[in-house]
């Protein structure tokens, strides 16, 4: 893009009044003269739709993460998580740059889980988001639909017959069919591991990541004790918040990413599929 000279003197007069950012408030901010005019804006009649996908690349990779809005459900809480980001710095309040703050909890939709989440001497000692195993969190996986009338228990694993070997196990359960992570409110009814089922887990197969489609990998019922069984040897990673609807069981290659925040015990996650 070509810049005229009056583009480079509103860049010039922008920056100047980046100075004054400390002294006034945003309120206060002048709209940069000429602004409006187009001179350095867009082309006229460029399309400017933003495409929003949950598929790449003609379904080869499938998005598992939802979407962070105001609307999202937020742990035991009756309303949503509400308001998390906002303009800081407009450039229409004469900002170089649209600078964005935010603040969400760490359990945000889809995220992960850490040692430090359930016992507190892991916490201190350091055992953050930071410190979690990236080839746990990225490799082979297997995509299961589990029993729609109950809760995951040693009953419902063993019926699952997942075979010694498999590391990466996501579970879909009748939290997708209810799409209980597009209400508002929290749903103490959601499906979830009883204590029985994650010590099943532990002890019968080789898995060490285990993901879920609702907020908790643990039934509310059982949540304390099944997240210790799960997070004790701190070999396991736990995923939660899965967005698993009209993707096909099997095995994929699963990529999750969480932020690397220092002394965080969990944090928002990035996950896809790969097919």
């Amino acid at each position: 893009m070509k810049y005229t000279l009056r583009c480079l003197l509103l860049s010039s007069i922008s920056l100047a009044l980046v100075a004054f950012h400390v002294a006034a408030s945003l309120s206060a901010y002048p709209t940069v003269p000429g602004a409006d005019t187009g001179e350095c804006s867009v082309p006229a009649g460029e399309n400017l739709v933003p495409v929003r996908r949950e598929v790449y690349d003609n379904g080869r990779i499938i998005d598992i993460t939802h979407r962070i809005t105001s609307d999202l459900p937020s742990y035991e809480s009756m309303g949503s998580l509400g308001k998390f980001l906002w303009l800081a710095f407009s450039m229409k309040n004469g900002s170089l740059t649209n600078n964005s703050e935010m603040k969400l909890p760490a359990h945000t939709g889809t995220h992960v889980d850490a040692p430090g989440h359930v016992y507190d001497h892991y916490y201190e000692a350091g055992f953050d988001v930071d410190t979690l195993d990236l080839e746990v969190l990225n490799g082979p996986a297997l995509l299961v639909d589990v029993p729609r009338d109950k809760n995951l228990t040693a009953e419902v694993m063993e019926s699952l017959h997942i075979p010694k070997g498999v590391r990466r196990v996501l579970f879909r359960t009748l939290n997708t069919d209810r799409q209980l992570m597009y209400k508002k409110e929290f749903d103490t009814s959601y499906v979830g591991f009883m204590r029985d089922g994650a010590k099943w887990l532990v002890e019968n197969t080789d898995i060490k990541l285990v993901g879920i489609d609702y907020l908790s990998v643990a039934a509310y019922d059982d949540l304390i004790p099944s997240h210790l069984v799960f997070l004790e040897s701190r070999e396991i990673i736990l995923v939660e918040g899965l967005k698993l609807e009209d993707v096909p069981a099997g095995v994929y290659t699963v990529h999750c990413l969480p932020l690397r925040l220092l002394g965080a015990e969990g944090s928002p996650i990035r996950c896809i599929l790969i097919k």
